[in-house]
């Protein structure tokens, strides 16, 4: 459309075609970066309230921009905010983003990381890294040092640093690898799940026993399904909670090799088993947004979970399946009661339009906690009481 007939839709009243809203929209960029800020703000004011969502979007984000360029910074900020207020349109990362930055300037940090992130959840992969950078140095600003350093590692094109779930991995090899490889056997006397020392009081080897495997098959099959599993539960509900899955269901595996299996015990598959059961609970129960790895691993893990459980049953006794079985249930279990915490769910999707994670109630993590805790306390009583 040539001059005129915009200048005359601009100045006509009632609703404008696509198209013509469309062409004003261009004119608009093209004034405002052809240093024309005004004659761009009355273009854009025309199209605001179009009945296509994406359309008007763009009008208030034009808006934004232009108040920006003509120093009326609180006026585009507001114009920005009417921006992610709508729908989600091809225009919502970009006012996230002039939010994040009009935040920085402001001085408020906390929010100026909360609109950040909200772009990051919308951003092409070009735009990535340095917002990655971006989040970094707010990090570093408030004092978050871990979260700069997971930032500032993403920026750097290093994807995900070495989480909790690679860095248990990591001890859990080391300390295998000692205890095969030392000519005696007093570092798998002093970890190992010994019944008559657990009746005794020896609680910590309900935990320790994870950090042994008998030999090298049986550390190199535990710690490949550690890397598969653990990394996983760890995007999804965050390095704190992983830690707290990974040490509830290994004393919950441990507490039924005690009640149901004689001799010692030594291994990490029922804490595995355990964060098997965090994720097929809790994909069921709160419908998480996976990424594609996610996506691709999940599904396969019930019928994994049978197989392996069917493979223990015909062993002749060689695999603690009660271990098995203890760590899934109480993973299951929490992986029910507690919702992820950094992504998105099905439910927070409907609460929060632009993809905002649903906060974790602690209540909820209390309740798994103290429900296993009892489970745990009643079996060791009863394990206890039979040796």
């Amino acid at each position: 459309m040539d001059t005129p007939e915009l200048d005359a839709a601009r100045a006509s009243q009632g609703p404008l075609p696509v198209a013509t809203a469309q062409a004003l929209l261009a004119r608009g960029r093209e004034r405002l970066d052809a240093g024309e800020p005004n004659e761009a703000l009355e273009d854009f004011r025309r199209i605001i309230g179009h009945e296509d969502v994406a359309t008007t979007a763009a009008a208030w984000l034009g808006v934004g921009d232009t108040l920006y360029r003509l120093d009326a910074e609180p006026q585009a900020v507001t114009a920005w905010e009417n921006v992610v207020k709508l729908p989600e349109t091809p225009s919502t990362y970009r006012a996230w983003r002039q939010i994040a930055g009009a935040r920085v300037r402001a001085g408020d940090l906390p929010g100026a990381t909360a609109a950040y992130r909200e772009a990051d959840r919308r951003a092409p992969a070009n735009d990535k890294a340095e917002i990655a950078s971006r989040l970094g140095w707010l990090a570093k600003e408030t004092g978050n040092a871990g979260a700069a350093s997971r930032y500032f590692a993403r920026s750097r094109g290093g994807g995900v640093p070495l989480g909790l779930a690679m860095l248990t991995l990591g001890v859990t090899v080391l300390v295998s690898l000692a205890a095969i490889l030392e000519p005696t056997d007093d570092l798998f006397r002093l970890l190992w799940l010994d019944h008559p020392d657990v009746a005794a009081g020896q609680l910590y080897r309900l935990v320790t026993v994870t950090l042994l495997h008998a030999d090298y098959i049986h550390l190199g099959f535990n710690m490949y399904a550690l890397y598969l599993i653990g990394p996983l539960v760890e995007s999804i509900w965050g390095s704190k909670l992983f830690a707290l899955f990974y040490v509830l269901t290994a004393v919950a595996a441990s507490t039924a090799s005690f009640v149901f299996s004689p001799g010692p015990a030594v291994g990490a598959s029922g804490a595995i088993f355990g964060l098997v059961g965090v994720l097929v609970a809790g994909t069921r129960a709160h419908h998480p947004v996976l990424d594609r790895r996610a996506r691709s691993i999940v599904p396969q893990l019930v019928p994994l979970i049978f197989i392996n459980l069917a493979f223990g049953f015909f062993a002749g006794g060689a695999i603690d399946n009660s271990a098995h079985i203890g760590g899934l249930l109480s993973g299951l279990w929490l992986g029910f009661v507690v919702p992820p915490g950094r992504v998105p769910t099905l439910r927070s999707a409907w609460q929060h339009p632009g993809g905002q994670p649903a906060s974790t109630s602690p209540l909820l993590i209390a309740a798994g906690v103290i429900a296993i805790v009892g489970v745990v306390a009643a079996g060791l009583a009863l394990g206890g009481a039979t040796i």
